[in-house]
């Protein structure tokens, strides 16, 4: 079977070079340079375009980093399992200015499947695999004791994005700050 071609671009932000790719009609990556698992959902079979889909995420990207909450998502279309869309799904419903724990999306992921209980772990995986940052909002995810761990493109953007929402009170500590 032949591999499907997926198109590319880049873009600016303040905080870093992203690239973002798509299947032609929907987003299915944006990544930070660098980030931990890059590109992990791309194939080979890649080329560089500019399509209105990349504008669309270009221009909510814009809207985001001006410190004001899109009014749009432009259409999104990620790789994963059943398990990690659905809790990519979850993730989408985290309002902007707010955080939730990977418990609390245990709990939700858990109660919508029949569950009595969901690994936060499980959860965290599901999490830290997201393929389209910013726009499906797993920064916005913190451990039950309020630290910031796990974001795949860095705990410093982590701490600016969700300053950047308004979501970075003090009580929230960086891991450097928590006793293990």
């Amino acid at each position: 079977m032949m591999e499907k071609i997926q198109y590319t671009q880049q873009t600016d932000s303040p905080l870093g070079s992203i690239t973002m790719a798509s299947d032609g009609e929907a987003l299915t990556g944006l990544w930070f340079a660098g980030q931990k698992y890059f590109a992990s959902t791309l194939g080979t079979q890649l080329q560089e375009r500019r399509l209105p889909i990349f504008d669309e995420a270009k221009r909510w990207l814009e809207i985001y980093f001006q410190g004001r909450k899109p009014d749009f998502t432009p259409k999104l279309n990620p790789c994963g399992t059943t398990f990690r869309r659905e809790v990519w799904n979850i993730l989408l419903q985290i309002p902007y200015g707010t955080t939730l724990t990977y418990r609390a999306i245990g709990r939700q992921y858990a109660l919508s499947h029949g569950l009595n209980h969901m690994s936060a772990q499980a959860i965290g995986g599901a999490v830290g695999h997201n393929p389209i940052s910013l726009i499906i909002p797993c920064h916005r995810v913190v451990s039950s004791n309020g630290s910031l761990t796990g974001y795949a493109g860095g705990i410093d953007r982590k701490i600016a994005l969700l300053r950047l929402e308004g979501a970075y009170p003090t009580q929230l500590l960086s891991p450097a700050e928590t006793e293990w």
